[in-house]
């Protein structure tokens, strides 16, 4: 296998598996916010809110899959395994941690809209615990820019 094609299997998890989780994700907020609908009409737009922030996730994965395929173009016919490895690695890196945050994230938040229509004003706690699986996956964005960048 020519070293490119693992570099842009890479690159494809990289906008692949963040936009797996962040559609599971979105889909089980989505059921959520359907049943909580069902039992409070008027808290649409918290629930809205909710279900969206999953879709970070995918949106991750897009920004680094155009990061590396603006680093791989002028490379195409000189990229070594080393280069290609490390693009590969950075790739399942992001993809897996971006597609796990993206459905635990979506777990907090599909209690966080369960418990609004309860009628608990948890809104906001509710936005704050999304956070942390968040914040590894801007971490796993981190971890594939430098990488990329200390390949190329």
């Amino acid at each position: 296998m020519e070293p490119i094609i693992l570099a842009y299997i890479g690159a494809a998890l990289m906008m692949a598996l963040p936009g797996v989780g962040s559609a599971f994700g979105f889909a089980i907020c989505g059921n959520a916010a359907i049943g909580a609908l069902k039992k409070e009409p008027a808290g649409f737009g918290n629930y809205l809110l909710l279900s969206a922030i999953p879709s970070s996730n995918g949106l991750y994965g897009f920004i680094a899959f155009f990061l590396v395929l603006g680093n791989l173009y002028p490379y195409y016919y000189d990229i070594n395994y080393v280069q290609a490895g490390a693009i590969f690695g950075a790739g399942l890196i992001l993809g897996l941690v971006s597609m796990f945050a993206a459905i635990k994230q979506a777990e907090i938040c599909a209690s966080g809209i369960a418990s609004i229509a309860s009628g608990q004003p948890v809104l906001g706690n509710t936005l704050i615990l999304a956070a942390f699986p968040e914040f590894f996956a801007i971490l796993s964005l981190l971890c594939m820019i430098l990488i990329t960048g200390a390949v190329f």
